[in-house]
């Protein structure tokens, strides 16, 4: 289990989502039976989305919990061979099983203030989610990059794929946006000039910061960054449209959606519930991007023995546990102790030297020497930071209980998921943070040339 603890931790997660949509659904005959639940329906008659979104809210709240009470209790883990690592992030796992179905439970208890408290909570931990997936996106890409273009200096070879994967990025931009005049202005539907403006704005956000990436002011400028930024970003443009309520008239791929078979519904949900779940692992797996590293923490790890080397940004998308990274050298030169180390040496060095001693001695000679090699994996680096990756975890959970409930309006309807004007809205936010900051990236070197920006 120990090699795939990040995958367990995926499946308890999307296990947790299933739970969550199934009660929204079907979860009245539940809730009517809690008395201190059905208090908050007093003088009005609630209905089955009342009832769904009561369910969602606090199977969140209770995988919010867990998670984040892991990432507070393995805060501080920086080796493997730390018991609270071994214990509570890859070991016991039939009893984090069970406190999980408890932390799953336990809201249900919970009064309904501080249910509703944590859905307005909710709403700002999911956008911080977002932005956290648009940081390492945009980092991402850069890193991409540069690596191709320092393989170019040896083989120009590499610059052909780079251009060709820019023009076949701008060229996917150009048909995505066709795709959406085609669905969301379609013929006879009136001038659906809200449509025509997120999609022509949207367009117009990608021209301006492809242009800005070519200006000499933008030091680190490329056109590949700016292509697959523009990109995401239409993909987004069309996630939004797609969350316009089903009876909207502009809505026309939502009105083929409506006649579709319930297996072709059912279908698009899991795969936009697997994204989520995809997207907080390489989100919680990167090691790289939101750790502060400053000079003391090195010289103390260097006097430990070999330094540690920068995990690479790429690497976030490897789905490498800490066996693999070891053997692979993801993480770099793993830290160890310069003790361990020459003890482990010096124990090799006997061994060798003396073959006409006892077997007993050899025996001796040869534990010895597994006892030191232990020793220096419990003091290698470990591959990921735990409490960062479940605090990803966390956040996911609170972003689960929007997309379920439609950002907390009770208008999700059954066999729709993400669908309302409150989801168009935060899903063109999110757009637009993204070209922005992606744009801040390119102009922040010029103007202030004394700063480190990293990149």
């Amino acid at each position: 289990m120990k090699r795939s603890a990040r995958v367990a931790y995926s499946f308890l997660f999307f296990l947790a989502i299933v739970i969550s949509w199934i009660m929204r659904d079907f979860a009245r005959p539940l809730i009517e039976k809690i008395p201190w639940i059905m208090r908050a329906a007093t003088g009005f008659e609630p209905s089955d989305k009342w009832f769904g979104q009561q369910a969602v809210y606090r199977i969140s709240m209770g995988n919010f919990l867990f998670f984040g009470c892991m990432s507070a209790a393995l805060l501080g883990v920086k080796y493997k061979g730390e018991r609270r690592g071994q214990l509570l992030q890859h070991g016991n796992w039939v009893i984090k099983l069970v406190v999980w179905i408890a932390f799953n439970a336990l809201p249900f208890l919970f009064p309904n203030g501080l249910v509703q408290a944590y859905g307005w909570a909710a709403r700002f931990g999911s956008g911080l989610f977002l932005i956290i997936q648009m940081i390492i996106l945009l980092d991402f890409t850069q890193s991409w990059n540069d690596a191709w273009v320092a393989h170019g200096e040896q083989d120009e070879r590499w610059l052909y794929g780079l251009l060709g994967l820019t023009v076949t990025c701008f060229a996917g931009v150009l048909a995505i946006s066709s795709v959406l005049f085609y669905f969301f202005k379609p013929a006879g539907a009136g001038s659906c000039s809200l449509n025509v403006f997120l999609i022509t704005a949207s367009l117009l956000l990608c021209i301006g910061f492809s242009g800005l990436s070519l200006l000499p002011m933008a030091r680190n400028g490329s056109l590949f960054p700016s292509s697959t930024t523009a990109l995401y970003i239409m993909y987004l443009c069309y996630s939004a449209l797609q969350s316009e309520p089903r009876d909207y008239e502009c809505n026309g791929l939502g009105h083929r959606l409506n006649a579709a078979s319930g297996s072709t519904l059912v279908i698009g949900m899991l795969v936009t519930l697997l994204s989520v779940v995809y997207s907080a692992l390489r989100a919680g797996s990167n090691t790289s991007l939101f750790m502060l590293d400053d000079e003391d923490d090195a010289s103390d790890d260097g006097a430990m023995g070999t330094p540690v080397t920068a995990c690479s940004n790429t690497s976030l998308f490897m789905l490498d546990d800490e066996d693999d990274a070891s053997d692979d050298g993801a993480m770099g030169t793993p830290l160890i102790d310069a003790e361990a180390v020459a003890g482990a040496n010096n124990t090799l060095a006997e061994s060798s030297s003396a073959p006409g001693q006892v077997s007993a001695s050899r025996e001796g000679t040869a534990a010895a020497a597994a006892a030191d090699r232990s020793a220096i994996e419990d003091y290698a680096p470990i591959s990921y930071n735990y409490a960062f990756f479940h605090l990803i975890f966390a956040l996911a959970s609170m972003y689960i209980a929007m997309l379920m409930t439609g950002w907390g309006a009770v208008e999700q309807e059954r066999d729709r998921l993400d669908v309302g004007w409150t989801s168009v809205w935060v899903k063109t936010g999110a757009e637009w943070v993204t070209g922005l900051l992606y744009s801040w990236t390119l102009i922040a070197p010029a103007m202030f040339p004394d700063r480190d920006f990293g990149f």
